[in-house]
């Protein structure tokens, strides 16, 4: 199947950024919707952006349009998030997810088929 690693997490003081990146392995050779996603201590894990197979379509929710910025590298089999203009409500485990496609298209949130283990983000005030 499709193993899916994050890393980049770390802790930042409030305006401060970081570049998350997933990395995928195994059978990487399908088109693939991959997205974001974030969960605080106690809360659902909620999406927070996307991005087409082919990269061309973004999708993000409204907390973070215009601060972060999702893109992909598939000869590298690599999505990454650049993390700008941080907030301590940013404060979460980021996981990244992937979900096999048949078209390319982006879309907002949505169940992955494949789960990253999560990175930390941590933001101070």
């Amino acid at each position: 199947q499709v193993r899916l690693v994050e890393s980049g997490g770390g802790l930042v003081q409030a305006g401060g950024s970081l570049r998350l990146s997933c990395t995928a392995s195994g059978r990487t050779r399908s088109s693939y919707l991959m997205g974001w996603f974030s969960q605080a201590p106690g809360e659902e894990r909620t999406f927070v952006s996307a991005i087409s197979w082919s990269g061309t379509k973004t999708y993000y929710t409204n907390s973070v349009k215009g601060r972060f910025t999702i893109s992909r590298d598939n000869a590298n089999n690599t999505v990454y998030f650049q993390m700008n203009s941080l907030k301590p409500e940013d404060t979460a485990v980021y996981y990244c997810g992937a979900l096999r496609v048949s078209t390319d298209y982006v879309v907002g949130p949505f169940a992955p088929d494949y789960w990253g283990q999560g990175t930390q983000v941590t933001v101070s005030s």
